[in-house]
């Protein structure tokens, strides 16, 4: 949730906090209308806390969102051995041109 403003600040857009206080409000309340969230929410009871040595880092507790990851391994990797390939290719080419340099100079 929110955007970054530098490397340190996250900003929190007013959908954000809104989404963030009704979440808040639909747990207080207790009306079924709240359910946990992996990676957003949780309602945790105290004794799993006191399992915990009652350390509160959300992560604990919360854990990451499931997110579907688009990542072909393959493809990514095809692409990166010819880039790689092309480059020992340009490598060779210039370590053939500084030598025929250093060979033209006279000391």
């Amino acid at each position: 949730m929110g955007h970054l403003i530098n490397r340190r600040t996250r900003e929190l857009s007013h959908e954000d906090i809104q989404k963030i206080a009704d979440t808040y409000h639909a747990w207080r309340i207790g009306e079924g209308e709240y359910e946990d969230i992996k990676g957003f929410c949780a309602s945790t009871p105290i004794e799993r806390v006191k399992e915990l040595d009652y350390v509160l880092t959300p992560g604990r507790y919360v854990g990451l969102p499931d997110e579907e990851d688009d990542f072909d391994f393959n493809e990514r990797f095809t692409q990166l051995k010819a880039e790689f390939e092309a480059q020992l290719l340009e490598e060779a080419a210039l370590n053939k041109a500084i030598a025929e340099n250093l060979d033209k100079v006279k000391l």
